[in-house]
C-alpha cells in the first residue's frame, strides 16, 4: 500500500514537469470540508473536518490495452473522530474481494484513512471489452434510487463520494449493435455467499434504452429491468429488481423506483421520483445516527417501505447555483431536506455548501439523526 502511494505520489510530482507526448494521464482533486454536527439527542453541535485527495493514474501501453489505478487518501480530526467509538473502523471497511483499505494513522481526534477503490486492466478489441480488478459496474439508469445497481450500491447521503464504490470482478462486454450490447460480470468472493454471476442485456427500441438483467447475487437470484427515456422533452426513467433467496428462511423482495426531470427555458431544473422495497416497514424504524454502518445492497436503499424524493436546482448565475432536495417517508411522515448553494470562485476552485436535516418522531426513519451542516472547497487538476 505505501509503496504503491509513493508511486503516485512520483507520479503527480512527474505531472508538474513540461508538457510532452506520453501515454498515461493523472488528474485528481483536493477537498477541505468542515462538518457541523448537532447530535441527537444530547443536544449538542460538534464538528469534524475532513481534508480529501484523489489521485487517478491511467497508463496506455497500446491502442487496445489501458491501465487504471486510483485512490482517495482522507485526513479526519475533530470532536467526532474523537467521541464516537471505533470510529477508525467505521471508516477503514473494504467490501471488496481484497483489502485495499487502511488506516495509516489514529491518535485521539485525528485519523488518516487511505483506499484504493479502482485498480484495473482494461482490453479493448473490436466489439469486445474485458475488465478484470477493481472496477465501477454500474447498471443503474435511475438518478436517485437504482434497484438494478447490483455490485456498487450508494448511498444517496453520501455526497461526497461522486466517484462510487467498486468491486472486484471480471467484466466481460460485448457490443451487439451501435445501440445494444450484452455484459457478463463475475464478483470475487470467499464463497458463493460473496460471488455475483450476472449479466444485462441493453438496447434501444422507441428512443428508449431498455436492460434486462438476471443472475445470483451472494445471497440472492436477481431478475430485472430497466429503462431510460422521454416524454415531451421530460425525461422518464425506471429500475425493478426480484430478489428471490437462493436458501429458505428470508422473504423474496422487490425494489421499484420511478422518476421524472425537466429542465426548463430559464434553466430551472425540477426532478421527483418514488420509490417501492416491499423489505421496508411502515412501522417503528430504529436508527442510531448518520454515521451508522452498513452493507451496500438494493435490498437496504431504504428503511421504510415507501418514498417519496423532490429536487429544484436554479443557476443565479453561470458561476453561482442554489438547489434544494429532500425524501420523503409518507407512512411516518419523517423527511430529509437538503438545501445546497455553490460557487465557482476560479477555474478549477469551487466554494459549496449543503446541509443535510432529518426531521421525524422517536423511531421514524428520518427521527433521531440530527442536523448536518458541511461547508467544502475543492480543487481540481
Amino acid at each position: 500500500m505505501y509503496r504503491y502511494c509513493l508511486c503516485i505520489f512520483f507520479c503527480c510530482c512527474l505531472q508538474s514537469l513540461s508538457a510532452q507526448e506520453r501515454n498515461w494521464t493523472l488528474n485528481g482533486y483536493v477537498k477541505d470540508m468542515q462538518l457541523f454536527y448537532y447530535v441527537e439527542p444530547t443536544d449538542n453541535w460538534t464538528d469534524q473536518n475532513l481534508v480529501h485527495n484523489r489521485l487517478n493514474f491511467k497508463w496506455y501501453p497500446s491502442s487496445t490495452v489501458s491501465v487504471v489505478a486510483e485512490v482517495r487518501n482522507r485526513f479526519f480530526w475533530g470532536e467526532l473522530v474523537r467521541d464516537i467509538p471505533n470510529y477508525g473502523r467505521l471508516i477503514d471497511q473494504d467490501k471488496g474481494y481484497f483489502d485495499l483499505s487502511t488506516t495509516i494513522w489514529e491518535s485521539g481526534g485525528t485519523l488518516m484513512h487511505s483506499m484504493i477503490d479502482r485498480m484495473y486492466l482494461d482490453y479493448t478489441l473490436d466489439k469486445w471489452q474485458i475488465r478484470l480488478g477493481r472496477q465501477r459496474i454500474n447498471w443503474g439508469m435511475n438518478l436517485i434510487w437504482n434497484p438494478n445497481d447490483l455490485f456498487n450500491t450508494y448511498s444517496y447521503f453520501d455526497f461526497d463520494y461522486e466517484e462510487r464504490p467498486g468491486t472486484d470482478a471480471l467484466k466481460v462486454q460485448y457490443y451487439t449493435s451501435a445501440t445494444s450490447s450484452l455484459e457478463v460480470v463475475y464478483q470475487l468472493g470467499e464463497n458463493a455467499d460473496e460471488m455475483a454471476l450476472a449479466s444485462r442485456y441493453v438496447f434501444n427500441k422507441w428512443n428508449y434504452d431498455f436492460q434486462i438483467l438476471g443472475g445470483y447475487v451472494e445471497d440472492d437470484w436477481v431478475l430485472g429491468t430497466g429503462w431510460a427515456g422521454d416524454i415531451v422533452g421530460a425525461g422518464f426513467r425506471g429500475e425493478l429488481s426480484w430478489f428471490v433467496p437462493r436458501k429458505s428462511g428470508k422473504d423474496e423482495v422487490v425494489i421499484a423506483s420511478i422518476s421524472g426531470d425537466y429542465s426548463f427555458a430559464n434553466q430551472l431544473y425540477i426532478h421527483a421520483g418514488a420509490l417501492l422495497n416491499s423489505a421496508g416497514t411502515t412501522g417503528r424504524i430504529f436508527r442510531t445516527g448518520l454515521f451508522t454502518p452498513g452493507e451496500r445492497s438494493p435490498q437496504l436503499l431504504s428503511a421504510g417501505k415507501y418514498a417519496l424524493f423532490g429536487q429544484l436546482n436554479y443557476p443565479f448565475t453561470p458561476l453561482f447555483q442554489g438547489g434544494l432536495s429532500g425524501i420523503l417517508n409518507p407512512s411516518d411522515e419523517s423527511f430529509f431536506l437538503s438545501p445546497s448553494l455553490s460557487y465557482s470562485l476560479v477555474e478549477n476552485l469551487d466554494l459549496m455548501f449543503l446541509g443535510q436535516l432529518f426531521f421525524g418522531n422517536d423511531f421514524t426513519e428520518f427521527g433521531n439523526i440530527g442536523q448536518a451542516l458541511y461547508f467544502r472547497l475543492k480543487w481540481s487538476f
